[in-house]
Formats: C-alpha cells, sequence, structure tokens
C-alpha cells in the first residue's frame, strides 16, 4: 500500500505544476463570484493572478519536501553563492538604478530581512504581536555605541554583549506583560518601544538627541580579494575586499549582513523543528488548550520574546558599527509597524516568505524613486492590493494559512476574529 501511494505522490509531483492553474482559476471564479455581479470582471483577472501563485508555491512545496536531503543542500548553497554576487554591477543596473544597490542591500533591505525573521518568531511562530519590536533594534544599536566609543570594546565582544542585553530586555518587557492577550499585549509593547526612544531622547549620558557618533568600525578581519577571475569579473565584483571594514566598504558589511542572516536562519529553523518550536505553534492555535495539556506555556512565550529581542539586537549592533553614528529619532515606531508588515505580507510564520516581504518593503519605495513625493502612495497602493487578494500572505506556510482560513486571521488570537479569504465565498453558497 505505501508502494503504491508513492507512485501517486510521485505522480501528482510531476503533474502538480501543470494543474496549478486550472485549479487557481476555480478558486478565483469561486471568489470572485461571492462578490456582487459588477465587480467579477474587474476582481477575477487579479484573483487569478494571486491564486495562480498560491497553488504554484503548494505544488513547489509538495515537491520540494520529496526531494532528498543531498539536493536541498546543493540548492541552499546555490542560494549562498547567489547571495554573494548579488551585489554586481549588472544586477544593480536594475534594481537599484539611483541608489548605491551594495549600501541598499546591507540596509534597509539586510536589516529588514533580518529584523523580519527575529519578529517572525514572536508574531509568526509564538502569535504574539508585538509593535515595540523596534526598542530592541536600539538597544542593540546603543550597545554598539556606548561600548564601543567610551570603553574602546571590540565589534566582536559588543555584538555578544548586544545579544545578552537584547534578550535580557526581552525578558524584561515579557515577564510583567506576557500574561496579556491580544490588543493589550500590543498596546504594551508599543509603550516599550515609544519609552525607549523617549528615555534614550533624554539621557544626556548616550547623547540625547544628538546621539553618538564616532562608532568604530568592525576589525578588518582580512586583507584578501576577490580575484580577477570567474564569476567575480563577469559580475564585476574583481578587488572587491569582503573581510575589510571601514568607511566605504558597503560590499563587506553587506557580507557580514548575509552571514548573520544565514546563522540566523538555521538557528531559526532549528527552533522551528524543535520541541520549542512545537510549543510555539501549540500556544499559538489555542494557548488555553496548549496549557490544559501541559504545556508551560508563559516560559515558551518569554523564551519567543527573548530570543526574537536577541535577534533584533544583533541587527543593531551590525547596523551602528556601519552607519558610524546613531540618534533616537533612527528608531520610531513606524520602522515596527513596517516590519511586522513585512512578517504578515510575507507569510508569517514562514521564513521564505517573511525574507520575500522584508525585501519587497524595502526595495519597492527605493526602485519607485523616481516617482518622487508619489512613491510612498504607490508604495501604500501596492501593500493594500496584496493584503487585500493575497491576506495569507505571499508566501504563507500552509498550517498558518489553514488556522486563517478557520477565522484566526493567520495571526493567533489577536483580540477580534478576522474573516478567512474563503469566507465571502462560503457565504455565498
Amino acid at each position: 500500500m505505501s508502494n503504491s501511494t508513492g507512485v501517486s505522490a510521485r505522480g501528482k509531483g510531476r503533474a502538480g505544476f501543470g494543474s496549478a492553474f486550472p485549479v487557481a482559476y476555480e478558486r478565483a471564479r469561486r471568489r470572485a463570484g461571492a462578490r456582487r455581479a459588477p465587480l467579477n470582471l474587474l476582481l477575477l483577472p487579479l484573483l487569478y493572478v494571486t491564486e495562480t501563485f498560491g497553488a504554484i508555491n503548494e505544488t513547489f512545496h509538495e515537491w520540494w519536501i520529496r526531494q532528498p536531503g543531498w539536493s536541498r543542500w546543493t540548492v541552499y548553497i546555490l542560494l549562498i553563492v547567489g547571495g554573494v554576487l548579488l551585489p554586481s554591477e549588472q544586477v544593480a543596473s536594475f534594481m537599484s538604478p539611483e541608489t548605491d544597490w551594495a549600501t541598499l542591500l546591507f540596509f534597509p533591505i539586510g536589516g529588514y530581512v533580518l529584523l523580519a525573521i527575529g519578529l517572525n518568531v514572536v508574531v509568526g511562530q509564538a502569535g504574539l504581536l508585538d509593535l515595540g519590536y523596534v526598542a530592541f533594534f536600539a538597544i542593540g544599536g546603543y550597545t554598539m555605541a556606548v561600548f564601543g566609543t567610551k570603553y574602546g570594546w571590540s565589534f566582536w565582544e559588543i555584538l555578544l554583549v548586544g545579544l545578552v542585553l537584547s534578550a535580557l530586555s526581552g525578558v524584561v518587557l515579557g515577564a510583567p506583560t506576557l500574561r496579556l492577550r491580544g490588543d493589550y499585549l500590543a498596546i504594551v509593547t508599543l509603550g516599550f518601544g515609544e519609552i525607549v526612544r523617549i528615555t534614550a531622547n533624554n539621557t544626556e549620558y548616550i547623547g540625547g538627541p544628538n546621539g553618538i557618533g564616532g562608532i568604530p568600525h568592525p576589525p578588518s578581519l582580512s586583507e584578501w580579494a576577490f580575484p580577477d577571475a570567474f564569476p567575480f569579473n563577469l559580475v564585476g565584483l574583481e578587488g572587491v575586499q569582503p573581510l575589510s571594514y571601514g568607511t566605504l566598504s558597503a560590499h563587506s558589511y553587506y557580507y557580514l549582513m548575509l552571514a548573520t542572516i544565514v546563522a540566523v536562519i538555521i538557528f531559526a529553523k532549528r527552533l522551528e523543528r524543535s520541541r520549542v518550536g512545537r510549543a510555539w505553534a501549540a500556544v499559538r492555535e489555542d494557548e488555553d488548550a496548549a496549557e490544559l495539556m501541559g504545556v508551560p506555556t508563559f516560559k515558551f512565550k518569554l523564551a519567543a520574546f527573548a530570543i526574537g529581542a536577541a535577534i533584533g539586537g544583533a541587527v543593531g549592533v551590525v547596523y551602528a558599527s556601519q552607519a558610524i553614528s546613531i540618534i533616537p529619532n533612527n528608531f520610531p515606531f513606524i520602522l515596527s509597524a513596517t516590519i511586522l508588515a513585512a512578517v504578515v505580507m510575507g507569510g508569517s510564520g514562514n521564513i521564505p516568505g517573511v525574507m520575500v516581504g522584508a525585501f519587497l518593503v524595502a526595495w519597492i519605495p527605493e526602485r519607485i524613486r523616481f516617482f518622487g513625493e508619489y512613491r510612498v502612495l504607490i508604495f501604500g497602493a501596492v501593500l493594500v492590493a496584496l493584503m487585500v487578494f493575497r491576506p495569507e500572505g505571499i508566501l504563507p506556510s500552509r498550517q498558518r494559512k489553514a488556522e486563517l482560513e478557520e477565522g484566526t486571521g493567520g495571526m493567533g488570537s489577536m483580540g477580534a476574529e478576522v474573516a478567512g479569504p474563503t469566507a465571502d465565498a462560503e457565504a455565498g453558497r
């Protein structure tokens, strides 16, 4: 019996991509048909595009989980190599014609991606709405600034201290507040983010509103440069020193951020597949049921806050080491909202999804800079359209998508029930 099941699964994998299109059309027709007739013709093409993307994503996931380990690792290595070659001149000419591409890759793109992975631990895996995540980013940045300028510590020492202090800040925030749920927790975390920024603005020891300048760069690890050979000469990276840090070393900071992202992804995936990740999933789906089944929910929620905070602090340390100076206005509430939007838009609970969401949130405003003052309006319209036609996110995890369709909004119980994407279709039957 298992043999016939395996054969059918393989057959489904071979025909899956071709069958994705009729499946997507049927879903789009059902969703459009649940609305008023005049809107059908307008909505059907848009819904078909989004549903086609979703069907292809599901089919690819089915294919991917059947691949052997060696082929997966081959893809991972190729992705890392692609990341190393990403700052090439050929890519920059299209992706960022009006901005230095390597600098943009470091921040905001790289920084947003790493912050989104950290916030995904809290929001996507544990189902806790955190509107003050920028506070941990600020704590990491000020840790780098204070210990680097006032005590002369090395970047690598400060990075460890920043991780610890940010994690402790997560515990300090979570210990008295994590018994709250939904909107109340969101309000408390929002207040924590503002408290950190206002405290920094009013503390003379860390520069007050003027911030801290003269932050040291990380020590250069090597003067080695990419050789003038394939593939580096093909993409214009020959002569770049990836391990030498300085004021004009945008490439080396990008590679530092890339290495941090890879390390955090490995750590986050290991957590997701562990007992801790399963406990977070139970808390997210139904905290009361999880507690009745013996899951120490408070402990695991506190761990989620601490781990997410540590990742945010690491981003702050790396960012401050390149920025040279920081001020409290570098850490506004809108940054927390932007990273949360990236997590939800990309696909809460799915690391590749939140990375895609963070990339788009950071890149689209820069790519449409030629629109001038209207670029923010266009960017907002794109976000609204994505959330209307793809509410579960661009690349949602299958488990979170199922939660969304059950009416939990794809983010645990946030204090209100949100209708899933199939609700209108079901109501129209």
